[in-house]
């Protein structure tokens, strides 16, 4: 999200505002109550959360007189901010019956108001770089409802589907990978600019690479299916140590959301749309993959994943193209082959190979805000280039999204890098 003025910042709230409210406009309130694994929260909450977050770090402290809309949602919807106060445990949230759909619609509606009322009075400096990181936030929170929503429904032994309508696969054949070379050497990293990021994203800091290559292209679920059929989920040597441990003990032998059809055995694969043949998915990315499959496939493959850094050096000189979720297939498209690099941005999120770190001379921000990334720095790996499920605006070259090794219900997949 670029520098706003006054006009553009309501502007911005109010679009960013109602885009959760319709990505919860195929819910029911029963749908809304759902939290199907530990990663997940139900989009109830993520609505009251979104909410809490201007409500806490805006209106209580930048808009006199204002008054809170429940005295107990300053805890109940704390995600994980300890300097505001304690919280109830994650996987509390979906036995929150109380306070209903229809109320949290409300304490938005309540807080909406009071930001209009604010906005139209002399707004600190402060106060609009937090309203931007709210915004910010609550993209963030789209993302998740989205992937919350579809582990969801995948849970449901009905499978419903989130949106109508085929998915617009096709079954051609995947384009014929390519390996673009880069000398490698002194490079800046890091955002610089004058619009919005993370602290994490900063500061911009110069990086020695050696020498390497990137693959034109995502690898596919073809491509992935030959893994497979060569028995990766099988073989030790593949796997990192934890990874070889989770395959075991989470039985793993397929992406998430790839099953047997029941009658055929033929694979198919559970989609926003619905379920659908793998075979009408080969030439599209593979996707719900974790950091320890995505390695497992590299060392199969003879391969390597790329460092954020080589990811962020090579994306940064090719134009941001996000996927609007208006009209798409909220699944990752095929390779078109036109150039010789694609799918960098708004397809999958590509793990890489570094570790979830502050950069050199790394400040998180004052005050709570500072839990917001700087204390997951620990345990986690870097994804880069956004999904389907990201909002267009909020992607950008050096976003570094972070996650545990093991999760694989996001949208993430994996591009190949060698030397």
């Amino acid at each position: 999200m670029s520098v706003l003025t006054p006009a553009t910042l309501a502007e911005s709230y109010c679009r960013v505002r109602s885009r959760s409210l319709a990505l919860c406009a195929p819910l029911t309130p029963e749908d809304m109550m759902v939290q199907s694994c530990a990663d997940a929260s139900p989009a109830k909450w993520h609505l009251a959360h979104t909410t809490w977050f201007f409500e806490t770090f805006v209106l209580q402290e930048f808009a006199p007189g204002y008054r809170a809309f429940h005295p107990d949602f300053v805890w109940l919807f704390n995600s994980y901010y300890n300097g505001v106060s304690a919280q109830p445990e994650k996987k509390l949230r979906s036995s929150f019956s109380r306070p209903t759909a229809e109320e949290i619609l409300a304490y938005r509606h309540h807080v909406d108001a009071a930001m209009e009322d604010f906005a139209g009075s002399a707004v600190p400096d402060e106060a609009r770089e937090r309203i931007v990181l709210g915004l910010n936030h609550e993209q963030q929170h789209q993302e998740l409802l989205i992937t919350d929503i579809k582990h969801a429904f995948w849970s449901n032994p009905l499978h419903p589907v989130y949106a109508a309508g085929a998915l617009a696969a096709g079954s051609r054949p995947p384009v014929p990978v390519q390996w673009a070379q880069f000398e490698g050497g002194l490079s800046e990293t890091g955002y610089s600019g004058d619009g919005f990021s993370f602290d994490n994203e900063t500061p911009r800091h110069t990086v020695y690479l050696e020498p390497f290559r990137l693959a034109s292209r995502l690898v596919t679920c073809a491509e992935y299916l030959e893994f497979m059929n060569d028995f990766g989920y099988e073989r030790p040597e593949l796997w990192l140590s934890e990874g070889w441990t989770t395959v075991q003990n989470q039985t793993w032998e397929a992406p998430l959301y790839w099953r047997r059809n029941a009658e055929t055995t033929a694979w198919e694969v559970f989609t926003l749309r619905g379920l659908v043949p793998l075979e009408d998915l080969l030439a599209t990315p593979v996707c719900h993959i974790s950091y320890l499959e995505a390695d497992a496939f590299a060392r199969w493959a003879r391969k390597r994943l790329p460092t954020e850094a080589e990811w962020e050096v090579v994306a940064a000189a090719q134009p941001v193209r996000g996927h609007l979720l208006e009209g798409e297939n909220l699944h990752p498209k095929a390779a078109e082959g036109a150039s010789h690099l694609e799918q960098l941005f708004g397809d999958v999120w590509e793990w890489t190979a570094s570790a979830y770190l502050g950069y050199p001379g790394y400040r998180p921000l004052p005050g709570a805000l500072g839990e917001y990334n700087g204390k997951f720095m620990c345990d986690q790996m870097v994804l880069r280039g956004g999904s389907v499920a990201t909002p267009a605006t909020h992607i950008r070259s050096t976003y570094r999204n972070f996650f545990p090794p093991a999760t694989r219900w996001q949208f993430s997949g994996v591009r190949l890098a060698d030397n």
